[in-house]
C-alpha cells in the first residue's frame, strides 16, 4: 500500500474509533483527540484532572477500541518499583524465573503518578523512555506499540511526590481534562444510571499501529514549518533574544529542544488524521498548548496577576 492510500485509510480508521469511544465517552473531544494523536506519534500523555472525570474510563475505553492490552496501576507513596516491572523469585527447581510486573502491556495507566516517591516514578519512566526495563542485570524489551498515560490530581497535593520538570518532559501531551457541560452531564447521567450493557469493537491489530506509527514519521515536512516549530519554542526561553518581554516577565524557563521534537511529530499526526499529506503551520499551532504546557515554568509574578500557561502560549502565536 502507498503511503497516500495508507494515511486516507488512517483517517477513516481514526473516524471508526472516535466513534467507538463515544459510545462510552460523552464529549471530551479535544481529550480524546490528543490522546489519539499522542498514540500514532509514539509519545505518552498526562492528564490532569479533578477526580471523577472519567480518566480511567477514557484510558480503558481508547485500549479496547485500539485492540490493545490495558493495565491499571494505582501509585500509592508504598509503591516500590519491583511492583511495577516485576521481581525474579526462585521456583521448585531453585532456578531463579522472572516474574513480570503490570509495565509487561501495550497501555499503561498510571493512576496519579505524583502520589509515589521519585525511586518508583523513575523506575516507569525508564520504561517509557528506553521501551525495555533492566531487572537483575537482564534487560527485558517490552511489547509494541508501548503507550503510558499518567494522571495527575491537581488539587490535594498534601503527601504527593510532584514530578521533576525533566521527567515531565517526558511526556508528550499534558492534556487537561474539565468539567462536561450541563447537556454532556444529563447525557453521562443518562446513560450511567440505565441498565444498558455498551460493546467497545476492537479495529486495530498492534502491528497496525505500529505501522501507522512509521507511516507518520515518513510524512515529509517544509523547512519552513520546521523552522516556525523551533522559532516557537525558542520563544518561550526568557534568556533568548526571541523573546520577548511578555515571556521575560512571567517566565522561569522555557521548553527545550524535546519540545520542537515533539511539535513536529504532533503536527505529522495531525495532518495525517485529518488527511492531508504534509503539516502545516496550523498544524503546529493546533497541537503546540498541549506539548507546551507541562514544559514552560511560570515565576511567582505570573501566579500572582493569574497568568495561565494556556494564555502564555497564546501570545507566542
Amino acid at each position: 500500500m502507498s503511503d497516500v492510500a495508507a494515511i486516507q485509510n488512517l483517517v477513516q480508521k481514526q473516524k471508526a474509533l472516535k466513534q467507538e469511544i463515544a459510545k462510552i465517552i460523552v464529549g471530551q473531544e479535544e481529550v480524546v483527540n490528543q490522546v489519539v494523536l499522542s498514540i500514532f506519534s509514539g509519545g505518552h500523555a498526562l492528564l490532569v484532572g479533578v477526580p471523577g472525570l472519567a480518566k480511567t474510563l477514557l484510558v480503558n475505553t481508547i485500549s479496547q477500541a485500539l485492540g490493545l492490552g490495558f493495565k491499571r496501576i494505582q501509585f500509592t507513596p508504598d509503591l516500590m518499583p519491583s511492583d511495577i516491572l516485576g521481581s525474579e523469585i526462585l521456583d521448585e527447581n531453585r532456578q531463579f524465573k522472572f516474574i513480570k510486573g503490570p509495565i509487561f502491556s501495550n497501555i499503561i495507566l498510571a493512576d496519579e503518578i505524583n502520589r509515589t516517591p521519585p525511586k518508583t516514578q523513575a523506575a516507569l519512566l525508564e520504561a517509557m523512555q528506553e521501551k525495555a526495563v533492566t531487572i537483575a542485570g537482564h534487560h527485558h524489551k517490552l511489547e509494541l506499540p508501548y503507550f503510558v498515560l499518567a494522571t495527575q490530581n491537581p488539587i490535594e497535593q498534601e503527601g504527593t511526590y510532584p514530578l521533576p520538570e525533566a521527567q515531565l518532559d517526558r511526556f508528550m501531551f499534558a492534556i487537561k481534562l474539565d468539567y462536561p457541560s450541563f447537556a454532556e452531564e444529563v447525557q453521562v447521567v443518562k446513560n450511567t444510571t440505565a441498565d444498558l450493557s455498551v460493546t467497545v469493537n476492537p479495529l486495530f491489530t498492534a502491528q497496525e499501529i505500529t505501522d501507522f506509527q512509521h507511516l507518520i514519521r515518513r510524512i515529509p515536512v517544509a523547512d519552513n514549518v520546521i523552522e516556525y516549530a523551533v522559532t516557537l519554542v525558542n520563544k518561550t526561553r526568557p534568556g533568548n533574544a526571541l523573546s520577548n518581554d511578555y515571556i521575560k516577565t512571567y517566565l522561569d524557563w522555557g521548553a527545550g529542544p524535546r519540545a520542537s521534537q515533539n511539535l513536529i511529530l504532533a503536527a505529522k499526526a495531525n495532518a495525517a488524521l485529518t488527511g492531508k499529506y504534509s503539516p502545516d503551520i496550523e498544524d503546529v499551532q493546533a497541537v503546540a498548548t498541549g506539548i507546551l504546557r507541562h514544559r514552560i515554568i511560570k515565576n511567582y509574578k505570573a501566579d500572582a496577576e493569574g497568568i495561565t500557561e494556556e494564555m502564555i502560549i497564546k501570545k507566542l502565536f
